[in-house]
């Protein structure tokens, strides 16, 4: 730990990422991060990195920037550094970057390149137009109907173009990604969707086969001059299949994928990012091939991985955005296993070779839980850590799809 009196991190969002993300900060610097979230959450409450605040109405943009700007005038002689654990928030702080900065650092790309990177309908376009492999996609309104992907090969999945706008939307059944079998089951999950009043776009893509182990990642950031700095590939082990967090990575081990990261890094450079990103690949088992899927504009809970594996996030935002001294660009190349449930469920839950990689990187030291953090000193917290440990258990009893393949 290095304390530096200069950063304060502003962190918006109350879930398992904000704290994450505080704790790398609190870890390499000994700075308590200020989380302002809606609601008051287990996984920022009592913590000795968090100073939280509790903000009524945060779904309004003008709460949010007020809240920024309120914390910023409390310490005004500090450089304050505003992260956001959720696409809708990062959309907020991007837009409204005129009303933070110069009192308030926002190392995110501008508004132009962020909606080229998170519209995932602009997104896949690009990625075709680049030559990077994609899924086979239809991009359509709800209203459209299932005769709109008469071209397309079952089973599909479907979710929102930007995940920002379906975020506003409050529906039953509502999941983060949907799967249809056939066109009738792609018709129910159209007219659910239509008759929520959701006006957006829509992507309905083929389905890659392939379970939780197919899944990848690529975490990289860029300066703030767009000059990428760093990037690792992630190979997923197993992820969560809640209908709300369907996909979020549990189990990932870090490792080298050149291609991947090659590809990852000529996107992003193209619409010239700023800050982290993670941009989210299937392998296709039938050639191989790593097909881009989405790109995470932030760093979220699975960024983690990065600072676990020894590249440490906080270090390169405040050298890259708050001192201006980037350091020279590097691709990780460190094995290491993060994970955010139990060892024991993802031994459970993952083919046997995979489960003796578990094994060896535990028994290496090679194995972090962002969650199991030492410094912290309140029983109480280790008390709601271990109720919510030992939930992820009946969860995944109930939510895990066993031998089907992944919704994505």
């Amino acid at each position: 730990m290095a304390p530096t009196s200069d950063v304060r991190p502003i962190i918006l969002g109350g879930d398992l990422g904000a704290y994450a993300t505080a704790r790398t900060f609190h870890e390499r610097y000994g700075v308590r991060s200020v989380v302002l979230s809606a609601v008051t959450t287990w996984a920022v409450r009592r913590s000795v990195a968090v100073d939280h605040r509790e903000i009524p109405g945060m779904s309004d943009p003008d709460a949010v920037v007020a809240a920024v700007r309120a914390v910023a005038a409390e310490e005004p002689d500090r450089r304050h550094l505003v992260l956001a654990s959720a696409d809708w928030l990062v959309d907020v702080v991007v837009a409204r970057r005129d009303e933070l900065e110069p009192d308030v650092v926002v190392p995110y790309a501008d508004a132009a390149a962020m909606a080229r990177i998170t519209d995932k309908g602009r997104f896949t376009a690009l990625c075709e137009g680049l030559g990077l492999p994609v899924p086979r996609t239809v991009v359509l309104r709800a209203a459209d109907g299932a005769d709109a992907v008469r071209d397309l090969t079952f089973p599909v999945v479907v979710k929102a173009a930007s995940t920002s706008a379906f975020h506003e939307v409050t529906f039953d059944g509502k999941r983060k990604v949907d799967h249809a079998d056939d066109p009738a089951a792609l018709a129910t999950v159209l007219a659910r969707i239509a008759a929520a009043g959701f006006p957006g776009d829509l992507l309905v893509q083929e389905l890659v086969p392939g379970g939780d182990g197919e899944m990848a990642a690529v975490n990289l950031f860029f300066d703030a001059d767009g000059v990428w700095r760093f990037a690792q590939y992630g190979r997923v082990l197993l992820e969560e299949h809640t209908p709300g967090a369907l996909g979020n990575s549990v189990a990932q081990v870090t490792g080298v994928h050149p291609d991947a990261v090659d590809q990852a890094r000529r996107l992003l450079e193209h619409v010239g990012w700023r800050g982290f990103a993670n941009v989210d690949l299937k392998r296709d088992p039938r050639d191989g091939v790593h097909r881009f899927l989405e790109v995470n504009p932030r760093v979220g809970r699975s960024g983690y991985a990065v600072t676990a594996s020894g590249y440490d996030v906080a270090e390169m935002y405040v050298r890259a955005f708050v001192d201006g001294a980037p350091a020279e660009p590097r691709v990780g190349t460190a094995e290491h296993l993060f994970h955010v449930v139990p060892l024991r469920l993802v031994r459970r839950y993952v083919p046997a070779a995979d489960a003796a990689l578990v094994r060896r990187l535990a028994r290496a030291g090679r194995a972090t839980n962002p969650l199991l953090y030492r410094a912290e000193r309140d029983p109480r917290r280790w008390a709601e850590i271990a109720a919510a440990q030992a939930n992820q258990f009946r969860k995944f009893a109930r939510h895990h799809p066993g031998a089907r393949p992944t919704s994505r």
